[in-house]
């Protein structure tokens, strides 16, 4: 097994060696952040959502995704880092703009809900498609619970420079296709980010303590948690519980063995999970008395209900099926999904993080990248929720192959191998940007206590305020902030106009004579 090292990986010395380093510079980056609406008295919104914020079916960046009340908001893909996030920002001031008393959660773990039916359903009008989203969310509730649901994070997009195919694939002398090569590099890349992800976890995680309520439908789950306060629990070493096994828990998820070491592998073994029926799910039925409690009775109702940590994706025409759209047109970029929001920044994300990030998935993408095995997989799997659960206890050690490593000489060994690609995209910028969001990090794998979980616990402790108050004042904080923006006439007639837009598409789709939805489904299901 051949893990990140000081010494430069083959494919990034032969890019040096030719003078085509700089073909790393100006990838595609867009963010998609998740925010539960909250209402003025704290507690989760069950008001719809706003329609001055357009269609949540057919809005190209303002969305919801599980829940009615959770909002997610959607930046087209940037060169430039800066230009995405200041994309993300107009759009929060263009929803303050539409709120009323409303705010946005600005933490991961779901305050000021009472039990899985507080928390609202999204739905997305009468048409087929509408309908399908909507049956499909019902179902996550019967097989998972709304409350997990109502989970919130940050899905970092990256697409490889396109001008670097060609390059490296004439370099390394390779015989498939460019598109079959490009494939092939975006999964060694998935695979070596699987196995150090565990990083944004420590670096990044954000949810340390949980609200008691968030456990109001799963009791049973408390035991495992120590008491912060009377209204909250922890773990006082966890990093990211939204992370954790207390989530998307799920005995027959657990069980799958989604093939990550080839684009047509991963493609069947999804394939395999959408198609093969699950006897709990069976006894639950699918119509039941003309109501439909879900897509379908199979371990995978579609390809998206399958969580992990990274999706390579390629982009989906109206109504088509995401693995069939990989299998058609292979992958376009992956979709980091492991990222909490950050409570100290009104848009969730900052530049620093982003860029490091950035640098990271590079990394992956340049080193040398085994084929997993199913023992690879348990390993990544109980390093993430080690870290998760307890990624700054002093002395963690983590699985790395067959042998066990203090974490913090590991996260600086991963840190030490991303120098040279950091100072790439620097790209003769005297600020440096890269190595200077590079050395950040440095400082926080050597102090845990910089880390935005540390900082959660210890504002929580100084305050003496429990989770849920601490996350209100801070979510309340970014919400004066940007409901005292002015809105910027140009950005705010731009997204008037799509919301106009998105809802004349959505009634333009409802007046399409619409066949029976379970020909619909049959139909979706069968695409070749």
């Amino acid at each position: 097994m051949t893990y990140f090292t000081n010494t430069l990986p083959t494919r990034l010395q032969q890019l040096l060696d030719k003078d085509q380093h700089q073909l790393l510079c100006g990838g595609l980056k867009g963010i998609e952040k998740e925010s539960l609406r909250l209402g003025k008295n704290g507690l989760i919104a069950q008001t719809p959502h706003p329609i001055a914020l357009g269609s949540a079916l057919t809005h190209p960046c303002i969305t919801t995704d599980y829940s009615e009340a959770l909002i997610e908001l959607i930046t087209p893909a940037f060169s430039d880092i800066t230009d995405a996030l200041s994309y993300l920002r107009n759009i929060h001031e263009v929803v303050y703009d539409c709120l009323d008393d409303e705010i946005l959660l600005g933490a991961s773990m779901p305050c000021g809900i009472d039990g899985d039916l507080s928390i609202p359903i999204a739905t997305y009008g009468n048409s087929n498609m509408g309908r399908m989203k909507h049956v499909y969310r019902h179902g996550l509730w019967h097989r998972y619970g709304r409350t997990m649901q109502a989970i919130a994070g940050i899905h970092f997009n990256y697409s490889v420079p396109e001008l670097l195919w060609p390059t490296l694939h004439k370099i390394e002398g390779r015989t498939e296709s460019i598109d079959e090569f490009r494939a092939s590099a975006y999964f060694g890349l998935t695979r070596n980010f699987q196995r150090i992800g565990w990083l944004i976890l420590y670096l990044f995680g954000a949810s340390p303590a949980i609200c008691k309520n968030f456990f109001k439908s799963r009791p049973e789950l408390m035991v495992q948690f120590e008491e912060f306060d009377a209204g909250t629990l922890y773990h006082p070493f966890a990093t990211s519980l939204r992370m954790s096994d207390i989530g998307y828990k799920s005995k027959n998820q657990a069980n799958l063995k989604i093939d990550y070491n080839s684009l047509n592998g991963y493609v069947e073994s999804l394939t395999q999970a959408i198609s093969t029926p699950y006897p709990e799910y069976e006894m639950l039925g699918v119509n039941v008395n003309g109501e439909y409690q879900q897509l379908n009775a199979n371990i995978l109702q579609i390809e998206n209900e399958f969580y992990s940590t990274m999706r390579p994706k390629q982009i989906i025409n109206s109504g088509e099926k995401p693995t069939l759209a990989l299998k058609k047109r292979g992958v376009r970029y992956v979709e980091m999904r492991s990222l909490d929001l950050d409570i100290f920044n009104p848009i969730g994300i900052d530049v620093d993080k982003a860029r490091f990030i950035e640098a990271l998935l590079l990394t992956c993408l340049l080193n040398e990248s085994p084929k997993n095995t199913d023992i690879d997989q348990k390993i990544n799997n109980s390093n993430q929720l080690a870290v998760a659960n307890q990624g700054r206890k002093p002395g963690l050690t983590l699985f790395k192959g067959d042998e066990n490593i203090l974490l913090r000489t590991w996260a600086m060994e991963i840190l030490n191998s991303m120098q040279t690609v950091c100072e790439i995209l620097d790209n003769a910028n005297l600020d440096k940007p890269y190595t200077r969001a590079l050395e950040t990090q440095k400082a926080v794998v050597n102090n845990p206590d910089l880390t935005p979980s540390a900082k959660i616990l210890s504002q929580m402790t100084e305050a003496k305020v429990p989770y849920t108050r601490f996350a209100l004042t801070k979510s309340q904080e970014h919400a004066a902030l940007f409901k005292a923006a002015t809105l910027d006439e140009s950005i705010r007639k731009e997204f008037s106009e799509l919301a106009i837009k998105s809802i004349a598409k959505q009634q333009e789709i409802e007046r399409t004579p619409q066949m029976p939805f379970e020909q619909f489904l049959a139909n979706y299901f069968t695409q070749t």
